[in-house]
Protein backbone atom coordinates (compact mmCIF):
# COMPACT_ATOMS: atom_id res chain seq x y z
CA UNK A 1 0.00 0.00 0.00
CA UNK A 2 1.33 3.11 -1.14
CA UNK A 3 2.54 5.93 1.50
CA UNK A 4 0.11 9.47 1.35
CA UNK A 5 1.97 12.26 1.93
CA UNK A 6 0.72 15.50 2.19
CA UNK A 7 3.16 18.66 1.17
CA UNK A 8 3.22 21.73 2.77
CA UNK A 9 4.16 24.85 1.11
CA UNK A 10 3.32 22.52 -2.00
CA UNK A 11 3.30 26.03 -4.43
CA UNK A 12 6.89 27.12 -3.76
CA UNK A 13 9.89 25.88 -5.42
CA UNK A 14 11.19 22.81 -2.58
CA UNK A 15 6.97 22.17 -2.51
CA UNK A 16 6.79 21.39 -6.05
CA UNK A 17 9.80 19.28 -6.56
CA UNK A 18 8.00 17.33 -3.84
CA UNK A 19 4.74 17.06 -5.39
CA UNK A 20 6.39 15.63 -8.48
CA UNK A 21 8.33 13.34 -6.27
CA UNK A 22 5.46 12.19 -4.60
CA UNK A 23 3.65 11.52 -7.81
CA UNK A 24 6.70 9.58 -9.41
CA UNK A 25 7.52 7.09 -6.91
CA UNK A 26 4.77 3.85 -6.73
CA UNK A 27 5.27 3.69 -3.23
CA UNK A 28 4.09 6.97 -2.74
CA UNK A 29 0.81 8.64 -2.95
CA UNK A 30 -0.38 12.44 -3.14
CA UNK A 31 -2.87 12.87 -0.58
CA UNK A 32 -2.85 16.84 0.09
CA UNK A 33 -1.13 19.99 -1.01
CA UNK A 34 -0.84 22.85 1.30
CA UNK A 35 0.21 26.95 0.85
CA UNK A 36 -0.77 29.71 3.38
CA UNK A 37 -4.42 31.39 2.92
CA UNK A 38 -3.72 34.09 0.44
CA UNK A 39 -1.69 32.49 -1.85
CA UNK A 40 -2.50 32.80 -5.77
CA UNK A 41 -2.32 29.12 -6.62
CA UNK A 42 -4.85 27.81 -4.11
CA UNK A 43 -7.35 25.99 -5.66
CA UNK A 44 -4.88 24.62 -8.40
CA UNK A 45 -4.36 21.51 -9.24
CA UNK A 46 -0.82 20.69 -7.58
CA UNK A 47 0.33 18.68 -10.51
CA UNK A 48 -0.12 21.01 -12.67
CA UNK A 49 1.39 23.92 -10.82
CA UNK A 50 4.53 21.60 -10.25
CA UNK A 51 4.54 21.46 -14.04
CA UNK A 52 2.94 17.70 -14.89
CA UNK A 53 -0.60 16.78 -15.73
CA UNK A 54 -3.53 17.18 -13.65
CA UNK A 55 -3.52 14.61 -10.82
CA UNK A 56 -6.91 15.79 -9.24
CA UNK A 57 -5.47 17.33 -5.98
CA UNK A 58 -6.01 20.63 -5.16
CA UNK A 59 -3.55 23.42 -3.10
CA UNK A 60 -5.78 24.28 0.17
CA UNK A 61 -5.00 26.28 2.95
CA UNK A 62 -6.85 23.68 5.08
CA UNK A 63 -4.47 21.05 6.43
CA UNK A 64 -6.79 19.44 8.96
CA UNK A 65 -8.76 18.20 5.93
CA UNK A 66 -5.55 17.18 4.26
CA UNK A 67 -4.24 15.24 7.09
CA UNK A 68 -7.76 13.06 7.33
CA UNK A 69 -6.62 9.46 5.63
CA UNK A 70 -2.61 10.76 5.43
CA UNK A 71 0.29 9.14 6.73
CA UNK A 72 2.67 11.43 6.68
CA UNK A 73 3.27 15.50 5.93
CA UNK A 74 6.71 16.67 4.88
CA UNK A 75 7.23 20.29 5.51
CA UNK A 76 10.19 22.53 3.94
CA UNK A 77 8.35 26.05 5.57
CA UNK A 78 9.33 27.85 8.21
CA UNK A 79 11.39 27.17 11.43
CA UNK A 80 8.51 28.97 13.70
CA UNK A 81 5.85 26.86 12.00
CA UNK A 82 7.99 23.23 12.27
CA UNK A 83 6.37 22.41 15.98
CA UNK A 84 2.66 23.70 15.35
CA UNK A 85 3.01 21.40 11.71
CA UNK A 86 4.40 18.47 13.96
CA UNK A 87 1.65 18.48 16.11
CA UNK A 88 -1.11 18.78 13.84
CA UNK A 89 0.32 15.72 12.18
CA UNK A 90 0.51 13.84 15.14
CA UNK A 91 -3.20 14.55 16.20
CA UNK A 92 -4.50 13.52 12.76
CA UNK A 93 -2.27 10.46 13.37
CA UNK A 94 0.64 11.28 11.14
CA UNK A 95 4.09 10.96 10.71
CA UNK A 96 6.13 14.44 10.07
CA UNK A 97 9.66 14.72 8.20
CA UNK A 98 10.77 18.08 8.53
CA UNK A 99 13.15 19.30 6.42
CA UNK A 100 13.01 23.37 7.27
CA UNK A 101 16.73 24.12 8.01
CA UNK A 102 17.94 26.33 10.69
CA UNK A 103 15.67 24.99 13.57
CA UNK A 104 16.69 26.59 17.42
CA UNK A 105 17.63 24.32 20.32
CA UNK A 106 14.08 24.75 22.02
CA UNK A 107 12.45 24.09 18.28
CA UNK A 108 14.19 20.93 18.92
CA UNK A 109 13.67 20.00 22.02
CA UNK A 110 10.23 20.96 21.67
CA UNK A 111 9.84 18.05 18.77
CA UNK A 112 11.73 15.49 20.83
CA UNK A 113 9.19 15.80 23.76
CA UNK A 114 6.24 15.41 21.29
CA UNK A 115 8.05 12.22 19.95
CA UNK A 116 8.62 11.25 23.42
CA UNK A 117 4.56 11.61 23.48
CA UNK A 118 4.33 9.27 20.88
CA UNK A 119 4.99 11.30 17.58
CA UNK A 120 6.68 9.92 14.63
CA UNK A 121 9.04 12.39 13.46
CA UNK A 122 11.84 13.01 10.72
CA UNK A 123 13.89 16.09 11.25
CA UNK A 124 17.50 16.35 10.01
CA UNK A 125 19.36 19.95 8.32
CA UNK A 126 19.96 18.32 5.14
CA UNK A 127 17.40 15.61 3.60
CA UNK A 128 20.70 14.52 0.67
CA UNK A 129 21.21 10.76 0.75
CA UNK A 130 25.22 11.62 -0.23
CA UNK A 131 25.26 15.06 2.67
CA UNK A 132 24.03 11.99 5.36
CA UNK A 133 26.87 9.54 3.94
CA UNK A 134 29.41 12.97 4.18
CA UNK A 135 28.06 12.68 8.14
CA UNK A 136 28.81 9.28 9.03
CA UNK A 137 32.39 9.19 6.74
CA UNK A 138 33.18 12.41 8.96
CA UNK A 139 33.07 10.56 12.21
CA UNK A 140 34.46 7.74 10.92
CA UNK A 141 37.53 9.46 9.54
CA UNK A 142 37.91 11.73 12.23
CA UNK A 143 38.08 8.96 14.63
CA UNK A 144 40.37 6.97 12.38
CA UNK A 145 43.31 9.77 11.91
CA UNK A 146 43.06 11.46 15.18
CA UNK A 147 44.56 14.43 17.32
CA UNK A 148 47.33 14.66 14.47
CA UNK A 149 45.17 15.76 11.80
CA UNK A 150 43.66 19.86 11.80
CA UNK A 151 39.98 19.87 11.25
CA UNK A 152 38.49 22.57 8.78
CA UNK A 153 35.27 23.09 7.25
CA UNK A 154 34.32 24.90 4.24
CA UNK A 155 30.72 25.51 2.71
CA UNK A 156 29.52 27.42 -0.36
CA UNK A 157 25.93 28.24 -1.01
CA UNK A 158 24.27 30.71 -3.27
CA UNK A 159 23.96 34.72 -2.88
CA UNK A 160 20.68 34.50 -1.08
CA UNK A 161 20.77 32.60 1.73
CA UNK A 162 20.46 33.94 4.79
CA UNK A 163 21.91 31.80 7.59
CA UNK A 164 25.74 31.23 8.13
CA UNK A 165 27.05 28.84 8.68
CA UNK A 166 24.63 26.43 6.96
CA UNK A 167 22.48 23.92 8.75
CA UNK A 168 24.47 21.37 7.11
CA UNK A 169 27.78 22.91 8.50
CA UNK A 170 26.80 23.57 11.55
CA UNK A 171 25.70 19.41 11.51
CA UNK A 172 29.09 18.22 10.51
CA UNK A 173 31.26 20.71 13.25
CA UNK A 174 28.96 19.11 15.86
CA UNK A 175 29.80 15.57 14.60
CA UNK A 176 33.28 16.57 13.95
CA UNK A 177 33.56 18.13 17.65
CA UNK A 178 32.26 14.85 19.26
CA UNK A 179 34.39 12.47 17.06
CA UNK A 180 37.36 14.45 18.63
CA UNK A 181 36.31 15.09 22.03
CA UNK A 182 35.73 18.48 21.06
CA UNK A 183 32.79 21.12 22.23
CA UNK A 184 31.00 22.64 19.41
CA UNK A 185 30.11 25.75 21.04
CA UNK A 186 33.74 26.30 22.38
CA UNK A 187 36.02 24.83 20.13
CA UNK A 188 34.89 25.74 16.33
CA UNK A 189 36.09 29.08 15.07
CA UNK A 190 34.50 30.61 12.43
CA UNK A 191 36.72 32.12 10.21
CA UNK A 192 39.87 34.12 10.60
CA UNK A 193 40.92 37.47 10.50
CA UNK A 194 43.85 39.77 11.93
CA UNK A 195 46.68 37.64 13.58
CA UNK A 196 44.93 34.95 15.30
CA UNK A 197 48.31 33.25 16.12
CA UNK A 198 49.41 29.86 15.03
CA UNK A 199 46.00 27.05 14.33
CA UNK A 200 45.63 25.20 18.00
CA UNK A 201 44.84 21.47 18.26
CA UNK A 202 41.50 22.58 20.43
CA UNK A 203 39.48 23.78 17.51
CA UNK A 204 38.02 23.58 14.26
CA UNK A 205 37.95 25.99 11.51
CA UNK A 206 34.23 26.70 9.84
CA UNK A 207 34.41 29.12 6.83
CA UNK A 208 30.93 30.02 4.78
CA UNK A 209 31.32 31.75 1.12
CA UNK A 210 28.66 32.91 -0.28
CA UNK A 211 28.23 33.76 -3.95
CA UNK A 212 25.97 32.92 -7.82
CA UNK A 213 23.29 30.29 -7.36
CA UNK A 214 25.22 27.32 -5.50
CA UNK A 215 23.03 24.75 -4.43
CA UNK A 216 25.47 23.56 -1.39
CA UNK A 217 28.96 22.56 -1.43
CA UNK A 218 30.59 21.04 1.93
CA UNK A 219 34.17 19.93 2.06
CA UNK A 220 35.46 18.61 5.39
CA UNK A 221 39.32 19.11 5.15
CA UNK A 222 41.54 16.80 7.70
CA UNK A 223 45.33 18.12 7.38
CA UNK A 224 48.53 16.68 8.56
CA UNK A 225 51.94 16.97 8.26
CA UNK A 226 53.06 15.58 5.18
CA UNK A 227 49.21 14.98 4.04
CA UNK A 228 45.59 15.98 3.91
CA UNK A 229 42.26 14.25 3.32
CA UNK A 230 38.96 15.68 2.07
CA UNK A 231 35.53 14.63 1.87
CA UNK A 232 33.65 16.46 -0.77
CA UNK A 233 29.93 16.87 -1.36
CA UNK A 234 28.10 19.24 -3.96
CA UNK A 235 24.78 19.34 -4.63
CA UNK A 236 23.52 20.36 -8.14
CA UNK A 237 20.36 20.29 -7.79
CA UNK A 238 17.86 20.70 -4.54
CA UNK A 239 15.71 17.90 -6.17
CA UNK A 240 18.42 15.72 -4.10
CA UNK A 241 16.71 17.34 -1.01
CA UNK A 242 12.81 16.25 -2.02
CA UNK A 243 14.28 12.38 -2.78
CA UNK A 244 15.71 11.83 0.84
CA UNK A 245 12.25 13.82 1.95
CA UNK A 246 10.21 11.60 0.90
CA UNK A 247 12.07 8.04 1.51
CA UNK A 248 11.99 9.72 5.15
CA UNK A 249 8.37 9.53 4.57
CA UNK A 250 8.12 5.63 3.33
CA UNK A 251 10.46 5.05 6.63
CA UNK A 252 8.06 6.39 9.00
CA UNK A 253 5.53 4.47 7.64
CA UNK A 254 7.03 1.86 9.78
CA UNK A 255 8.76 3.32 12.37
CA UNK A 256 7.89 3.38 16.25
CA UNK A 257 7.35 6.82 18.03
CA UNK A 258 10.48 8.92 17.85
CA UNK A 259 12.23 11.56 16.83
CA UNK A 260 14.69 10.52 14.07
CA UNK A 261 17.34 12.02 11.56
CA UNK A 262 18.08 10.67 7.74
CA UNK A 263 21.02 8.72 9.67
CA UNK A 264 18.11 6.39 10.82
CA UNK A 265 16.27 6.80 7.64
CA UNK A 266 19.46 5.47 5.76
CA UNK A 267 20.41 2.73 8.38
CA UNK A 268 23.76 4.23 9.10
CA UNK A 269 23.53 3.51 13.25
Amino acid sequence: MATRVVILGAAGRMGRMLVAGALHDPELALAGAIELAGNPFLGQDAAVVAGLPACGVRITDDLAAALQGADAVIDFTAAEAAVPNAIAATQAGCAAVIGTTGLSAAVRAALSTLASDGARIVSAPNMSVGVNLLFYLSDLVARRLGPDYDIEVVEMHHNQKKDAPSGTAVRLGEILAGAAGLDYATDVRHGREGLPGPRTKREIGMHAVRGGDVVGDHTVIFAATGERVELTHKASSRETFAKGALRAAKFLRQAPPGLYDMQDVLGLR
